[in-house]
């Protein structure tokens, strides 16, 4: 009788199993990598955004004084040696917007606490900070 073969035919029926392995190793390594440089990126763009901006803001308060203005207390961290500048808007009770305006913070602190007056077209019931940033053309 004609002997039994040990194994397969070479190359009949796939690939090798440890040439498999070898393949999701490297694919695993490649993963990793990719996951580890995609989280780098992800903390420096949320470092660089929170870093790069050097005057924030914090409403503390308002108070109605008529239909036509409205009390606004604010709170600005800047660099003693930059110009800010903060938008503020006001609400009506329907949330239409009834007032907005900038304003501008060169004090030579790096922290300042003021109460703006914002003009509004009707009674006002909130009001909002909307941003503060580095005023342009600063000193």
């Amino acid at each position: 009788m004609a002997e039994a073969r040990a194994g397969l035919p070479e190359g009949r029926y796939g690939r090798d199993p440890s040439a498999d392995a070898r393949t999701d190793r490297r694919l695993r390594a490649t993963g990793l990598v990719l996951l580890a440089v995609l989280l780098a990126f992800v903390g420096w763009a949320g470092w660089s955004y929170i870093s790069g901006q050097p005057v924030t803001g914090e409403l503390t308060g308002f108070d109605v004084v008529s239909d036509a203005e409205i009390d606004v207390n604010l709170q600005v961290r800047k660099p003693s040696d930059t110009d800010g500048v903060c938008t503020v808007r006001a609400q009506a009770e329907d949330g239409l917007e009834v007032g907005r305006a900038d304003f501008r913070f060169d004090d030579d602190t790096d922290s300042v606490h003021r109460t703006v007056t914002l003009r509004t077209t009707g009674r006002a019931t909130s009001a909002e900070l909307l941003s503060c940033s580095e005023a342009d053309g600063g000193r």
